[in-house]
């Protein structure tokens, strides 16, 4: 008999099973949470080949972005307030409404709001939320579309996004109507964003958006966002200096060809990419910080523009973001500025390096003093 074919069960041992497996997962979610919390705090993901919490959730544990996303959210306030996984423990609060709760609790207002909250549905915590912290604006928001969401909308809604896109941006934008796609169950969640600030946060910015319908040229995505009326002229400048290599003015093109621009002349000043190349094997004076372009530009290219960290299990990661010229010996031990001796590393995996060599107490320490007095040179 399968495992999971449950016809042969009476309809009492079915419920008694079920409720008795609710029971359990519920346990099992704040087991899960207390685990999270402690290997995020320990930075244990460093090690193991991945930048951060959640690419270790996503990539080694295999949770999807969002699951990694709500579970380290509640995980994270867990740590700080314990209660959190009592109430998750005994079902008096779900998954969703601890990740609701997340970003208002304080050591003063967290044991009223948790009892408030206690046995509410998401809507009726967004609500308390709401009463007790009315918004006093509205920023951006970007909302990631399953694919194919864009295609789902109806057509009265598809004519809404051209209007609002076409008068933000002051030029033509090309969507697919309804009746040219085919249907399916769409989906739309926003979320928030950490990783755009520290890699090591959250989730990433969740700016990635739905397929639109593929063609014979590939695979296409819908980017909708709104600008200032400042980078809205920006746009119609970049689309009149380039009315004659594009003639129509298509933003996505203007776009691409900005974009090639903006990571050639990055690329350049950050790593010496492009650079006039020069004997690979110069080195600097040892213990000097400075890297020459050029080494920086040779070891870019050697490391592919991605961290070098491997893990023992031989996991090497895989973030482009954040990355760092990591020297192999520490300057403070005399390490020189050669190709040989620096490689790229993404700051997790640059941190956890320094914490090795140098001690975790001694980095630790080094990282206050530099944050007070960065503090301290903002207040002045």
């Amino acid at each position: 008999m399968l495992p999971y074919a449950l016809s042969h069960l009476s309809d009492t041992v079915l419920l008694r099973n079920l409720v008795a497996l609710v029971v359990q997962d519920r346990h099992t979610t704040a087991s899960l949470l207390a685990h999270m919390a402690e290997v995020d705090s320990r930075r244990l993901y460093a090690p193991a080949g991945y930048p951060s919490m959640h690419a270790y959730c996503v990539e080694g544990l295999g949770l999807s972005e969002d699951a990694a996303y709500k579970r380290i959210q509640a995980a994270r306030a867990a740590r700080q307030f314990p209660a959190i996984l009592d109430a998750i423990a005994q079902g008096r609060i779900h998954l969703t409404g601890a990740c609701l709760l997340a970003p208002y609790l304080t050591q003063d207002n967290a044991p009223e709001l948790l009892a408030a909250s206690m046995g509410r549905r998401k809507s009726e915590i967004q609500e308390l939320l709401a009463r007790r912290f009315p918004p006093t604006h509205v920023g951006s928001v970007i909302r990631p579309l399953v694919s194919p969401g864009f295609a789902q909308l109806a057509p009265a809604q598809v004519g809404w996004v051209e209007a609002v896109v076409e008068e933000v941006m002051g030029a033509g934008v090309v969507t697919a109507g309804a009746e040219d796609v085919s249907p399916g169950a769409s989906g739309a969640a926003s979320s928030g964003n950490s990783d755009g600030a520290t890699s090591d946060q959250l989730a990433p910015a969740q700016v990635e958006v739905g397929v639109c319908p593929t063609s014979t040229e590939g695979e296409r995505f819908l980017v909708q966002l709104v600008v200032e009326a400042g980078t809205r002229e920006k746009l119609r400048r970049a689309q009149a200096l380039l009315s004659h290599s594009i003639p129509s003015g298509d933003v996505a093109h203007v776009i691409d060809r900005a974009l090639d621009a903006l990571i050639a002349a990055l690329e350049k000043r950050k790593f010496g990419v492009g650079a006039k190349r020069v004997a690979t094997s110069r080195s600097a004076r040892s213990g000097a910080r400075y890297i020459p372009v050029q080494v920086r530009r040779a070891a870019w290219e050697r490391d592919e523009g991605r961290c070098t960290f491997v893990s023992a299990a031989g996991v090497r990661c895989r973030s482009r973001r954040f990355l760092e010229f990591d020297h192999v010996e520490p300057v403070a031990r005399g390490g020189a500025s050669s190709v040989e001796s620096v490689r790229l590393r993404c700051r997790a995996h640059n941190q956890l390096e320094a914490d090795r060599a140098l001690g975790a107490e001694f980095m630790r320490t080094k990282r206050e003093t530099a944050r007070h007095e960065a503090d301290f040179l903002a207040g002045l």
